[in-house]
């Protein structure tokens, strides 16, 4: 799976827990996901949840500490799916 068909899925997971002063185009594999796309640590558990049901994979403690971008969540994404 490319990183631009993963983002396609990806996208709409972030969506759902976007705070609402921050637009769905603002998504891009550079933005961090607590800063620039504002969404708080609780739901950021519930994008990894979607996420692995999604892809249905599971993401390892070392795996969440290393979640800081949409690129972050592409690479282990494409790393467990392998």
């Amino acid at each position: 799976m490319t990183s631009e068909e993963i983002l396609t899925k990806l996208i709409p997971i972030i969506a759902i827990y976007l705070p609402e002063d921050v637009q769905v185009s603002a998504i891009e594999q550079e933005s961090n996901l607590t800063g620039e796309l504002n969404i708080n640590s609780a739901h950021l558990v519930d994008v990894v949840l979607d996420v692995e049901d999604a892809f249905d994979i599971e993401f390892a403690n070392e795996d969440m500490e290393a979640l800081h971008t949409v690129k972050d969540a592409i690479e282990i994404i494409q790393k467990k799916i392998k």
